[in-house]
C-alpha cells in the first residue's frame, strides 16, 4: 500500500509544491534504471523537471447543457517525464475557477488520490495537482481523467445590491421573468430577466466588475443558444450576463474592468431568440456549478426612459 497519495499542489503560477510522493531513482548491477517509491541503498531522489507537454485533454463541465466557454479557456494537460506523468490544470480566463480531477479505470499506478481533487485556481494561472508513477516500470500506466470546473470561487458570497437598468432608453416591456416557463426553468436561467427592446439599443454595465467572457461574431441561432454576449465577474465573485446581443457590437474585451453605466454592446437577435430583446442575470458559483441568483432592478423595468435616449 502506498503510504499517502502523490498530491503535488501549488498556489500560483509560479507553483509552490505541497505534500507530493518521494520517488527514488536506482542503477542496479545490469544497468537497468529503476524508479519507485521505496528507497533502497544507492538510490537518489528523482527530481521532477517538465518536458515537452503532450496533446492537453480539455474536459468541459457540460452541466446537462452545450457549453458556452470557448474552447481551451480551462484545460487539462498531461506530461509525460521519466518518472511517469504529471498532470497540470491550466485557468486562461480572468476569473478563478474550482475544478475537480477524478481518475477512473486505474490500472499499475502509484500516487492515485483516493478521492477526487478539488481546488479554486486564481485567474491566469496553472496548477499541478498530481504525479502517477508506474507500479511496474515495465508496463503503462493506464487511467482515464476526468476534469469538472465552474467558473468563479463560492466561498465568496453575495452582497445586497439593485441593479440600475442595464440599457439606455425605454421605456421597455419585461416579457418573460424568473422562473418563466418558456426559457427560464434551469438553474442557470431562473431568475433572468427578458426585456423587448429595439435591435441597437445601447447595452450598459449594470454594475462594475471584470469582463470575463465576451463574443460578437454569431450571425443567427447557432452555435451557442444565447448568441452573443457578456459575462462581467463583479467583486464579491456574482457575475452578470448579458445575452443575445447584435453581431459586431460587443465593445469590451476579456481582462478589462468595467463601471457602472458603461457601454459594453448592443442589443440584438442571436441565438435561440423568439425576437429582438436582451436577456440578463446574475449567476455564482454554488459548488462545482454555476446557477442564477435572485436580484432586483434599481426601478421597475417600464418606468422613465434609462439615461439619455439613442446614443452613447
Amino acid at each position: 500500500m502506498l503510504g499517502r497519495p502523490l498530491l503535488l499542489l501549488c498556489l500560483l503560477a509560479a507553483a509552490t509544491q505541497a505534500a507530493a510522493l518521494t520517488i527514488y531513482k536506482y542503477t542496479d548491477a545490469n544497468g537497468v534504471v529503476t524508479y519507485s517509491d521505496q528507497r533502497v541503498r544507492g538510490a537518489e531522489v528523482f527530481t521532477f523537471r517538465p518536458g515537452p507537454a503532450v496533446r492537453p485533454v480539455v474536459v468541459p463541465d457540460m452541466g446537462g447543457q452545450k457549453p458556452e466557454p470557448l474552447p481551451d479557456e480551462v484545460r487539462l494537460e498531461t506530461r509525460r517525464h521519466a518518472a511517469g506523468e504529471t498532470l497540470l490544470v491550466h485557468n486562461e480566463l480572468h476569473a478563478p475557477v474550482q475544478v475537480e480531477l477524478s481518475l477512473d479505470g486505474v490500472e499499475n499506478a502509484l500516487g492515485v488520490p483516493d478521492q477526487p481533487i478539488r481546488w479554486i485556481l486564481p485567474p491566469r494561472s496553472q496548477i499541478r495537482l498530481a504525479t502517477l508513477a508506474p507500479r511496474d516500470p515495465s508496463k503503462p500506466l493506464r487511467y482515464t481523467p476526468k476534469l469538472r470546473h465552474a467558473l468563479g470561487d463560492p466561498r465568496l458570497l453575495p452582497k445586497p445590491q439593485h441593479y440600475p437598468l442595464p440599457w439606455r432608453g425605454g421605456p421597455f416591456r419585461q416579457t418573460q421573468g424568473a422562473n418563466g416557463q418558456y426559457s427560464h426553468f434551469t438553474p442557470k436561467g431562473r431568475h433572468a430577466v427578458d426585456i423587448a427592446m429595439p435591435e441597437g439599443t445601447p447595452i450598459v454595465a449594470a454594475r462594475a466588475g471584470v469582463v470575463v467572457q465576451a463574443e460578437s461574431r454569431q450571425q443567427g441561432r447557432e452555435p451557442r443558444p444565447g448568441g452573443n454576449y457578456v459575462r462581467i465577474l463583479h467583486d464579491d465573485g456574482t457575475m452578470g450576463v448579458y445575452l443575445h446581443l447584435m453581431q459586431g457590437s460587443v465593445s469590451v474585451r476579456p481582462g478589462q474592468r468595467v463601471e457602472t453605466g458603461m457601454p459594453i454592446a448592443r442589443s440584438g437577435n442571436t441565438g435561440r431568440s423568439t425576437g429582438p430583446h436582451l436577456h440578463f442575470v446574475v449567476q455564482r458559483n454554488v459548488g462545482l456549478a454555476v446557477e442564477s441568483i435572485p436580484f432586483q432592478f434599481t426601478q421597475p423595468v417600464n418606468s422613465l426612459p434609462n439615461f439619455a435616449v439613442g446614443g452613447e
